[in-house]
């Protein structure tokens, strides 16, 4: 069975995706994303899963263990930064909005509850990777060392303007080594339409995993809305077609006992990282800020 899971085939009702890690083969990651009419409150039961309440569009008040967090959100991901909140395993979170919700729930399998945590979008950091077509932003809201307050769960985000590769060279972390540990990775993409911020079914980019092996060859295109497993190999490219930039949300996840997102590169692509150290970057990242648009 394909890793790919194109936007739709993961939807829950009105919600665009519902993935456990049961449902994904996995063992340790999970996503869902829930969308909210005007006005609206629902109850998610977090079961024994931590997860990030991550508005993708729109604002909300998040209610969990007596606390309650206001997130300002965001109108795309391709407009601002967001502040998110953290949500502990075994709880009962009531996401409400008064304006309309699209919001992702990244989510891992743990073992210790931890408490309810707010994260402020200007204590965000935005890093411009890359140089060149492989520039891009990745902005760091639940990486280790940024976010510490998680038991498995890591996750960032990714913006690739249009014309650019990311996830690039192509890395894998599958196994305990020197350079890598284990994680399996979920890939939610979003692409923008013509004006470059808001989410479209028009567009869209490629994406690729394999292993060394073969026995994992996939080079995919990917569309608003779509998912991709990565239970094991190399993945990247991500490009983004010209005219489309390109967001994606990773998340990880493993058996580790002290989170990491440490990884390896192919060794027959790991050179091009040397090339970067002459070329400038790509005046177009990065994009944006927990302010807004940088450009």
């Amino acid at each position: 069975m394909s890793l790919h899971r194109p936007a739709g085939t993961l939807a829950d009702g009105v919600d665009p995706v519902l993935l456990t890690a049961e449902g994904a083969g996995l063992s340790y990651t999970g996503l869902r994303v829930l969308r909210l009419a005007v006005g609206e409150a629902r109850t998610v039961r977090t079961g024994e899963y931590e997860a990030f309440v991550l508005p993708l569009a729109g604002a909300c008040t998040v209610r969990v263990d007596g606390l309650t967090f206001e997130l300002d959100g965001r109108d795309s991901v391709f407009s601002r930064v967001t502040d998110f909140a953290y949500v502990p395993r075994d709880a009962e979170v009531e996401l409400s909005t008064a304006g309309g919700l699209e919001v992702a729930l990244p989510m891992a399998r743990c073992v210790n509850r931890l408490e309810p945590r707010y994260g402020p979008a200007e204590h965000v950091p935005v890093e411009v990777r890359g140089a060149g077509p492989a520039t891009r932003q990745v902005t760091s809201f639940g990486a280790p060392g940024i976010w510490d307050h998680a038991d498995k769960l890591n996750a960032c985000e990714l913006i690739t303007p249009d014309g650019n590769w990311s996830s690039y060279p192509p890395h894998k972390h599958d196994q305990a080594s020197e350079c890598e540990v284990v994680n399996e990775e979920i890939y939610y993409f979003r692409i923008a339409g013509r004006d470059g911020i808001t989410t479209s079914d028009e567009g869209f980019g490629m994406h690729r995993t394999y292993t060394a092996d073969g026995t994992v060859d996939e080079n995919v295109v990917v569309r608003d809305g779509d998912v991709f497993l990565v239970p094991r190999g190399y993945h990247g490219p991500c490009i983004a077609a010209p005219g489309y930039p390109m967001y994606y949300l990773n998340v990880l996840a493993g058996p580790a006992p002290d989170r990491s997102m440490a990884f390896c590169d192919d060794p027959a692509h790991t050179w091009v990282r040397d090339s970067w150290a002459g070329e400038p970057t790509d005046p177009r990242c990065p994009v944006t800020d927990h302010e807004g648009r940088c450009r």
